[in-house]
């Protein structure tokens, strides 16, 4: 049961158990006050009953009568005093309120209808009713209209606080009044603030450490060319090599951080041509045209993030590696051992390798790799899906549909869902 339903429930409930208190409240008093009214009516009439008939007047007064109320009866034989007593027992007739007493030997009563009053009372009933309903129809409203109106402002600062954990830090919440809500709301926009503050500082400090390694970097590259040849030599330039990579990715990541700061060159170039000239570098990646298409897309980002995930399929998946083109769709694939649940579940988090889970060890890698990806992608506006294939093996697809132009057929293998 949402928020919105519980207030609405809430609010209903206790508008409409109030007005039923309020209701029995009138009622009760209401009928209380008309029975010692009439009370006071039937001994008054009783009092001036028996001064008449002891001046020898004719009264409509009630001696011995059979059809004297027996509690009433008890009351006045045994205690010698004037009461009276309220009759509603249907079985008896009409209503009456009588007033009795003493005289001498006999019982003595006079007695008055209660119809009207009861006439009344169910009257007032009706009235108690109707406002009862009409009440609680309108707190249901209120009750309705303050949980759309609570749970429209929850649903907006939820909605924003969802935006900036993916990513978009300009998001902020516009509140409004005083309440918990809008401290709530002041609140997330502070935290906002300090984590996009933050994250700019790291940035910041990642991209200055990345500058300034790239000129002892470029001095580690020259010099390893001068060294002789052998195996330490070899040794080395392995390690300068991925030492330079990793300070480029780096850098390339603080610069994707930077919103407007990358720009997109685009041109209108089929797909296929671009997904063969990006894997050309690996002859062992096999590339299937299905169905060509034209976009209108920056080449080098495609090419870009085409590498980065064919070098990832390499470095932490196992052969063979597909790439396929489908439409506006690119999808790299191999056949190792998978994403971690991480990966699926979050998406690529950089400086944590894709593969730490994958082949039951901890691999090697930074987890740039991925976040380039993901970064490039987001630039082109295009849609990055990580899975693992049903046959084994980690599948990632990068969606162009928003870049799609003019499709062209092609003879080549037919694109299974999930190669084995």
């Amino acid at each position: 049961m949402g928020l919105r339903t519980r207030i609405a429930l809430v609010t209903s409930t206790t508008v409409v158990v109030a007005a039923a208190l309020l209701g029995m409240t009138v009622h009760v008093r209401t009928a209380d006050d008309q029975a010692q009214r009439a009370a006071q009516a039937a001994d008054t009439e009783l009092l001036r009953a028996l001064d008449d008939h002891a001046a020898g007047v004719e009264t409509g007064l009630l001696v011995n009568a059979p059809e004297l109320p027996g509690p009433l009866r008890e009351a006045v034989e045994r205690g010698h005093v004037r009461a009276t007593y309220l009759q509603l027992d249907p079985a008896s007739g009409a209503p009456h309120m009588w007033a009795a007493t003493r005289v001498g030997g006999d019982v003595v009563a006079v007695r008055q209808s209660y119809t009207a009053q009861l006439r009344t009372l169910r009257s007032l009933d009706r009235v108690l009713v109707g406002a009862g309903a009409l009440v609680g129809a309108l707190g249901c409203l209120v009750g309705i209209g303050t949980a759309v109106a609570i749970g429209r402002r929850i649903t907006d600062s939820t909605r924003t606080a969802q935006r900036i954990a993916e990513g978009d830090l300009s998001a902020r919440i516009t509140p409004r009044g005083t309440d918990e809500i809008a401290r709530l709301s002041r609140a997330v926009n502070t935290m906002a603030d300090a984590l996009a503050e933050r994250l700019e500082s790291e940035r910041r400090v990642t991209a200055d450490i990345a500058h300034e390694l790239r000129t002892p970097v470029a001095g580690l590259v020259a010099a390893v060319d001068l060294l002789p040849p052998g195996r330490p030599t070899e040794l080395i330039q392995q390690g300068v090599g991925r030492l330079r990579r990793t300070v480029e990715d780096v850098l390339e990541v603080a610069r994707l951080d930077v919103p407007g700061l990358e720009q997109v060159f685009c041109e209108e170039m089929p797909l296929g041509v671009i997904a063969r000239r990006a894997a050309t570098p690996w002859p062992d990646v096999e590339v299937r045209v299905v169905r060509d298409a034209v976009v209108r897309t920056d080449p080098r980002r495609i090419e870009r993030i085409v590498t980065n995930l064919i070098t990832n399929a390499h470095r932490h998946g196992a052969p063979p590696v597909v790439l396929d083109v489908d439409g506006a769709r690119l999808r790299v694939r191999d056949h190792g051992p998978g994403f971690p649940e991480h990966v699926l579940a979050d998406g690529p988090v950089r400086f944590r390798s894709g593969s730490a889970d994958r082949g039951g060890g901890m691999s090697r890698g930074t987890g740039l790799g991925l976040t380039i990806v993901a970064g490039q992608a987001k630039v082109l506006g295009a849609r990055v899906l990580y899975e693992n294939a049903d046959g084994g093996g980690a599948s990632v697809t990068i969606d162009l549909g928003a870049a799609h132009r003019t499709p062209h057929t092609t003879d080549r293998d037919p694109f299974p869902p999930n190669p084995a």
